[in-house]
């Protein structure tokens, strides 16, 4: 052991802990022959003060940098927490309005949007081979809109329409519109232009007028001219613009543009095919049929409104489910009180067209076409154009923005990064 420790050779070759080759003098020259941790043991950096300085800067520099990061993307994750927080307060808010938040649970829903795509295209049809009709056959205008003569006569006793109608044809006055006027003795009878002056006229209906045990009165006799059945078509026309234009903006400041778009073309589809199927068929088309089809407009409308109701409560109240099964979900919801609606309002019409006689029959026919293609197009129609458009509950949540907002700035200096690359 001794010799071992005496060894020379043995001493060079094991080193001991503290870097010395056995030697008592080695101490004062031994070499570090690696960099200490704090980079000063280093010569070049040591005798180059330039490279020293610029590597404390970068040094300094990076971890400003990666603490600027650091803060900025803290607060960008604050911001969107309280972006977050602040759409789920208006949310809570919103569905609170509505009665609280809804539960759908294991409730059966129709999927009455599956069928979408065939119900577009059949409307689609429907309208242009209405539009087609209209254009080809045009509408067989009655005496309100082509003129002609009309009389206020008076019965001493109840008449029928049907006896009057026929003594005036058997006269020589065909097509001729009988109407009541309040009475079963006082009537309205229209004729198409005649040839004859108001005197020989007057004479002649009160000869063809005339019925058994009957003695007829007539108070009045006015003759028509084209340009005011022209002025009255006019006017027609313009009353069908100006309620649906009402109707699109009552529906989009009650509701939402989306929903108002939806509604107006349903609207219009359903006094367009009521019309076409008229001049299709070539049913005389006279003012109680213009009269139909405005209650028809605001009938539809008022489904419509039924409908979009259900639907916004429901993308207030209702979590988890698309926008799809959220008018899934209203429709079926609304689905009983529509088929009560269309079955009272149907009952009421068919009593007329089958009960009112001829001055309402018209009348009743244009309600009964148009109360099938209102029933059908605020269920398609009315719904599926604005999920079309992208309806979400994006459009029926109010988002208060925060009084107080905090406002992230970012500084980015390009020299900055052209000296960390140095």
């Amino acid at each position: 052991m001794a010799i071992d420790k005496n060894n020379p050779l043995e001493q060079q070759n094991n080193p001991d802990r503290n870097g010395s080759n056995g030697d008592s003098n080695s101490g004062s020259t031994r070499r570090r022959n690696k960099p200490r941790r704090d980079g000063k043991g280093s010569n070049t950096k040591t005798n180059n003060p330039t490279t020293a300085a610029s590597g404390k800067n970068k040094t300094r520099r990076g971890g400003q940098n990666s603490q600027a990061l650091t803060t900025q993307t803290a607060e960008t994750s604050t911001a969107i927490d309280q972006s977050q927080l602040i759409s789920d307060a208006a949310e809570d808010a919103a569905a609170q309005a509505e009665g609280g938040i809804k539960a759908v649970g294991n409730q059966r829903t129709i999927p009455f949007m599956k069928i979408e795509k065939p119900m577009a295209i059949l409307s689609l049809l429907m309208v242009i081979g209405s539009i087609i009709a209209i254009a080809v056959n045009g509408l067989n205008f009655g005496l309100d809109f082509t003129g002609g003569v009309s009389a206020d006569v008076r019965y001493e006793q109840p008449a029928e329409q049907v006896e009057v109608v026929k003594a005036l044809a058997d006269n020589g006055f065909d097509d001729a519109v009988v109407q009541y006027l309040g009475t079963r003795q006082e009537l309205l009878v229209r004729l198409p232009p005649q040839s004859d002056n108001i005197d020989g006229l007057n004479a002649s209906l009160s000869a063809a007028l005339a019925l058994p045990n009957n003695t007829v009165e007539i108070s009045n006799v006015n003759i028509i001219g084209s340009q005011v059945g022209n002025e009255v078509y006019l006017n027609s026309v313009m009353s069908l613009v100006l309620a649906l234009a009402c109707m699109l903006g009552y529906v989009a400041l009650r509701f939402q543009f989306k929903l108002s778009l939806g509604a107006v073309l349903s609207l219009f589809h359903d006094a367009i095919v009521t019309i076409g199927v008229f001049a299709l068929f070539g049913f005389p088309f006279d003012l109680t049929v213009l009269a139909a089809i405005l209650a028809l407009i605001g009938y539809s409308l008022n489904d419509t409104i039924v409908v979009y109701d259900r639907i916004r409560e429901n993308f207030r109240r209702v979590r988890g489910i698309t926008p799809r099964q959220t008018i899934d979900l209203s429709l079926t919801e609304t689905l009983r009180r529509t088929i009560m609606t269309i079955s009272t309002v149907l009952l009421v019409v068919l009593a007329m067209l089958f009960l009112g006689g001829d001055g309402l029959y018209w009348f009743s026919v244009a309600l009964f076409i148009g109360l099938l293609a209102g029933t059908y197009s605020s269920t398609y129609i009315a719904s599926s154009i604005p999920l079309r458009m992208g309806l979400s509950r994006d459009d029926f949540v109010v988002k208060v923005k925060p009084e107080f907002e905090e406002e992230i700035v970012t500084f980015n200096d390009p020299k900055m990064f052209e000296q960390d690359n140095i």
